[in-house]
């Protein structure tokens, strides 16, 4: 149930004054459906007015002038714009329009008449020129704000319609009741939570809009507490939820005796810290983060022979039909050698194959069960489901996640959860994504794998890159060509697949597919399996190939317009290559400049691909990226399912996210019920900033 003391904030936006049926699919679309997310819209800059005359003009600020209108100049061709000639005692002032009514802008501005003009200066021929100005009577004079926030803005929706709403949102914030500890305040010299946020839509200069001013620091706080104090109560949750006990036994001990390779230190502990969690008897929920190429699937695999060996079913779901097939291809004859009966499950069953390998696992003669999405769907029946692993985790929602574990047996207790990322994220990022999940590490690789030779070169050289391709084609090898673009576009100079396709063909002579995200997903998997099965040399793509595509024998990756990638997404795309015995090279080209040789290389995506090139850490790839983004999207944090935070920023507040994390351990772990007065007024603080169900009144 929601606190009733929030119902004006979760009110629905057509509350407020102002919001009629013409804007409010616009104030929907810009801030969100609740009065909350209105208020929760901070300023994106700040206006400075200054009076100023003609003679003390400053160029490129913001001046208000008292002027008197001498006469409108209407252009006698299209594309000049219109002139009001002004002037005050110092000089002349001139307003212009690209575009307009004359006849309105003489409403405005009658000839003989005074008036205040505000806008920013510019000079032209020596003139002084406002374009667009604002214009106020005299006797409107209190109506122009000295300092003026501009909220983003939209087509129909000004700046100031937004800054009116936005007060009108302030007006409904009720007086809540203190969930920070006053000494934490105090310390920080932060303000209360209705302080803060007039604070927020009364910015007095530009310090006031940066993350460091101390009213965005208090609200970034009490949004970053408010998603740590969830993830804490989700991981508690968990932990004190009953599941079955599982442990090693023969069948794991015969997989582990069939692995091609010894396991590394790390897959040692990490197999250990798993089998700690499924012997426990509370529900595990572990995330199992390593680079490409670590041995997660080892790991992985092993824990599911556990739960076989057990008694019960495990399942491994992957995010498409390729990855899905690779996994059973690759585990499924260890785990029928070892004991452990494996089905696969996907959308493109035969109806006789889908019926054999349903009644498989509803009987419990299957105990693996490897599949895409189709493993959690209605006909899907498990006998005793206790595993669920969950590979690439990023590319699925919580509610499928939630969906496949709720196919275990409540008898039996929860299921447990092991999810895997081979995205290799910061420690304090790792925190805003899984912070209700045990992390184990995986930060080596198994011996045998031959590292990738990086090149960078200018794409001046891209003529040469194709002849010694074709060479390595030649002699067997296959090769990846990675395009930014699906088809050649007039607004930009970047690569396009389709066209880099064609080429290729005409060049080298040989079948090149082609992959990308605007072909139907058969189409396009079809074409990687060809890949991967050996019948296509070469594999030209944008990058839906960036996880998931295990071909051994792909030596090969050039990437166009590397310098227009992100570091962490070149890392997963050269992760690509070098998965066999075999030396692999990956072959990074940019520019673009009209020299070819890359003059417009700036000097953080040079920074990038000398890291790519120096190195092949994924860690120390990650920390690099989280240290060049600066603010902004740190490592695409929308597609990565990262919370969408509205006043904190992961990277420019790191220090308050570990703050943040300790103080919600803390508070549940004096209060786990949070009956006390600040665990009450902490439960308002989470209702406050919950995303997930934005349903105006109770829940």
């Amino acid at each position: 149930m929601r606190p009733q003391i929030l119902f004006p904030l979760f009110a629905e936006v057509s509350s407020l004054k102002g919001v009629g049926p013409r804007i409010l699919p616009l104030v929907q679309k810009l801030a969100g459906p609740l009065v909350r997310d209105v208020l929760f819209l901070s300023p994106s800059g700040l206006i400075v007015r200054r009076p100023m005359t003609a003679a003390n003009a400053v160029e490129h600020q913001v001046g208000i002038f008292e002027i008197v209108v001498d006469r409108l100049i209407v252009p006698g061709k299209p594309g000049v714009p219109i002139k009001v000639r002004a002037s005050d005692d110092t000089g002349f002032v001139h307003l212009i329009w690209f575009g307009g009514s004359a006849q309105h802008i003489e409403r405005l501005l009658p000839r003989g008449e005074k008036r205040l003009v505000s806008g920013k200066v510019e000079r032209f021929n020596a003139e002084v020129q406002i374009a667009h100005p604002d214009i106020f009577r005299l006797e409107e004079a209190g109506d122009i704000a000295a300092v003026e926030p501009v909220y983003p803005a939209t087509q129909g929706l000004s700046s100031r319609v937004v800054r009116k709403l936005a007060q009108a949102a302030l007006s409904h914030a009720p007086d809540l009741p203190e969930w920070q500890d006053p000494a934490w305040l105090a310390r920080n010299r932060w303000p209360g939570w209705r302080a803060a946020l007039e604070a927020l839509h009364a910015p007095t200069s530009e310090f006031d809009l940066a993350p460091d001013a101390p009213a965005r620091q208090r609200l970034a706080y009490d949004e970053l507490l408010a998603h740590q104090l969830a993830l804490a109560r989700r991981r508690r949750a968990r932990q004190i939820t009953p599941a079955p006990r599982i442990r090693p036994g023969e069948a794991s001990a015969r997989l582990l005796a069939a692995l091609p390779f010894d396991l590394t230190d790390a897959q040692v502990q990490a197999v250990a810290e798993i089998r700690r969690d499924l012997a426990s008897g509370e529900q595990m929920g572990r995330l199992l983060q390593g680079d490409v190429g670590s041995g997660k699937t080892a790991v992985a695999a092993l824990a599911l022979a556990d739960a076989a060996a057990s008694g019960f079913q495990a399942a491994l779901m992957a995010p498409t039909e390729i990855l899905a097939r690779q996994h059973w291809q690759r585990l499924a004859p260890m785990l029928e050698a070892a004991g452990v009966p494996t089905v696969l499950l996907t959308g493109r069953d035969t109806p006789g194959e889908r019926r054999t390998r349903l009644a498989a696992l509803a009987s419990g003669e299957a105990r693996v069960a490897i599949g895409t999405h189709a493993l959690f769907q209605d006909a899907v029946r498990f006998d005793r489901l206790a595993l669920a692993v969950i590979d690439e985790q990023h590319r699925f929602g919580v509610s499928e996640r939630q969906r496949l574990q709720a196919k275990g047996d409540p008898r039996t207790g929860g299921v447990h959860l092991l999810t895997m990322s081979a995205t290799p994220i910061p420690r304090t990022l790792e925190l805003t994504q899984y912070g209700e999940l045990e992390v184990s590490r995986l930060m080596e690789k198994p011996p045998g794998r031959t590292p990738v030779t990086t090149a960078v070169l200018p794409l001046a050289r891209i003529g040469e890159v194709a002849k010694r391709l074709k060479a390595a084609i030649d002699s067997g090898a296959q090769a990846y060509w990675i395009c930014p673009l699906v088809a050649e576009s007039e607004a930009s100079d970047l690569a396009a697949a389709e066209a880099r396709a064609a080429d290729l063909r005409r060049i080298l002579k040989v079948e090149v597919g082609l992959a990308h995200g605007q072909m139907p997903g058969a189409e396009r998997e079809a074409v990687m399996a060809d890949f991967a099965d050996g019948r296509l040399p070469l594999l030209v793509a944008t990058t839906v190939v960036e996880v998931g595509v295990d071909v051994p024998n792909a030596t090969i990756m050039v990437i166009e317009h590397a310098d227009r990638f992100g570091l962490a997404q070149l890392h997963q795309l050269r992760g690509r290559v070098g998965r066999g015995a075999k030396a692999s090279a990956c072959i990074l080209l940019y520019g673009g400049g009209d020299d070819g040789q890359g003059a417009s290389l700036g000097e953080t995506a040079r920074l990038r691909l000398e890291t790519l090139r120096r190195t092949e850490d994924g860690f120390e790839i990650a920390e690099e990226d989280f240290r060049l983004r600066g603010g902004g999207d740190p490592l695409g944090l929308k597609q990565s399912g990262f919370p969408a935070y509205r006043f904190a920023d992961p990277i420019r507040h790191r220090s308050l996210l570990l703050a943040a994390a300790d103080d919600a351990r803390l508070v549940l772990g004096r209060d786990p019920d949070l009956a006390s007065p600040r665990g009450e007024a902490v439960q308002v603080l989470e209702a406050l900033f919950d995303w997930r169900n934005d349903r105006p009144g109770i829940d």
